[in-house]
């Protein structure tokens, strides 16, 4: 595949202007879904990483309607994207965990707004019912849809601290099921984690590179205010990357990866309130541009090293 010239890796952005011939803007909504981390089927508070808001931070209100959401979004993003082409991101805590009708009626609802041409869906993998898989498989042939999983790390000693509440294979019969369906799958990985070496942190990379998904998000590691994880950090400081080293990771990273996936996400911005460390992530331009330029700098780009995997 030929990597579009403005960038060494394969962008969202020009993913879904190939499949549409424009710009498509991705809308944020909170469709008022709890999490089985929370709620005592799983455990009860999250992931130690996760602040009361869940991941959307910048989500619409869970207390406004689909369609309000909607309306509210789009006035605030449209004076920077101009397009009339839409895909709704349910993406606050576990947007399949739920009874499957109620599902159905928010999947829908967002379906039925004028411009709407596709569907995004942050999920865990064990919150992948059969019927869920049934109703993604329905609205799969209707439109365009992915599916996102929040893996974060294949290491088990991790992912028991950051409680993710599920072991790896969870992750591969996820994967599985999706895939059989023709149903498109972007995996969360965060970069940064406490005790992770940069060898173990690439380890999981080239994992997920390794399953074929369609994308995946790299997040930086942050430490919001309102969470476990600033608790832990109080009382037992460990080292955070910077900028530099988060930089030279991802570079690192995008060569491991299959030169077709679809790269969603190279940094994670919380919000400025919020945000206790690292500071850098607040300047997100800044660290996308870093990555270009490092990149070119080394004369690479995504899936560099993967045929050598």
């Amino acid at each position: 595949m030929e990597i579009d010239s403005m960038k060494r890796y394969n962008t969202l952005n020009d993913e879904l202007k190939r499949e549409f011939g424009t710009k498509v803007m991705k809308l944020s909504i909170d469709g008022g879904f709890t999490c089985p981390n929370r709620d005592g089927k799983v455990g009860s508070r999250g992931c130690i990483f996760c602040g009361e808001e869940g991941s959307g931070e910048f989500a619409g209100s869970r207390l406004d309607p689909i369609r309000v959401q909607i309306e509210n979004q789009k006035s605030l993003l449209s004076r920077k994207w101009n397009t009339d082409k839409l895909i709704i991101y349910f993406q606050n805590f576990t947007n399949t965990y739920a009874p499957v009708e109620r599902l159905r009626k928010l999947y829908y609802e967002a379906l039925s707004i004028e411009g709407v041409v596709g569907l995004a869906i942050a999920t865990r993998p064990d919150c992948l019912e059969n019927e869920v898989l049934d109703l993604l498989s329905e609205i799969n042939e209707r439109t365009y849809l992915w599916v996102e999983l929040g893996l974060q790390t294949i290491h088990e000693k991790t992912a028991r601290f950051i409680r993710r509440g599920y072991p790896l294979e969870v992750y591969d019969e996820a994967i599985e099921k999706l895939k059989s369906r023709n149903i498109k799958v972007v995996t969360h990985v965060i970069l940064g984690l406490p005790n992770e070496s940069r060898e173990e942190i690439l380890e999981t990379v080239k994992y997920v590179g390794k399953t074929h998904t369609w994308g995946i998000k790299l997040h930086s590691l942050y430490i919001q205010r309102d969470t476990d994880l600033y608790r832990y950090y109080l009382k037992n400081p460990f080292p955070i990357m910077s900028k530099d080293e988060y930089v030279s990771l991802v570079v690192d990273g995008l060569t491991l990866l299959p030169p077709n996936m679809v790269i969603h996400r190279l940094t994670g911005d919380g919000k400025r309130e919020l945000l206790f460390e690292p500071k850098w992530t607040l300047d997100k331009l800044s660290v996308l541009s870093s990555i270009d330029r490092e990149l070119k700098i080394r004369n690479t780009q995504q899936g560099e090293r993967y045929k050598n995997i």
